[in-house]
């Protein structure tokens, strides 16, 4: 919850007339080391985005993501060429990234305030 208050990622408003909202839930998981024992607990607030209606709550969906022959391309490349190859991971990637579109997602359980916003 910090990150996503550190990163403004919503703002409690009423809703507009004629917008729907979209409900959300926890995701909880275990990340592992190697070595089987538990490194840390995660937990992910996600929209219920499955609710909503193409063509009237958004417009297109894609994910930014490589094929795999071109990943089989490059690490070929990188073999044959001596390259040097390294990896990085952006951590809460998806919080830096902006929507087209106005999402109105419900307060998360145990977060509402009383003024019924969204």
């Amino acid at each position: 919850m910090d990150d996503l208050n550190k990163n403004h990622t919503w703002i409690l408003t009423e809703l507009p007339p004629g917008k729907r909202t979209v409900g959300c839930k926890w995701v909880f998981t275990i990340k592992y080391n190697e070595n089987g024992i538990v490194e840390r607990y995660k937990a992910k607030l996600v929209a219920k985005r499955y609710t909503q209606t193409y063509g009237i709550d958004f417009s297109e969906t894609f994910a930014p993501i490589a094929k795999m022959n071109t990943i089989r391309i490059l690490l070929s490349l990188a073999a044959n060429l001596d390259w040097e190859l390294h990896q990085l991971d952006i951590k809460n990637a998806f919080l830096n990234d902006d929507l087209e579109e106005e999402v109105y997602m419900i307060q998360p359980p145990g977060f509402e305030n009383k003024n019924n916003q969204v």
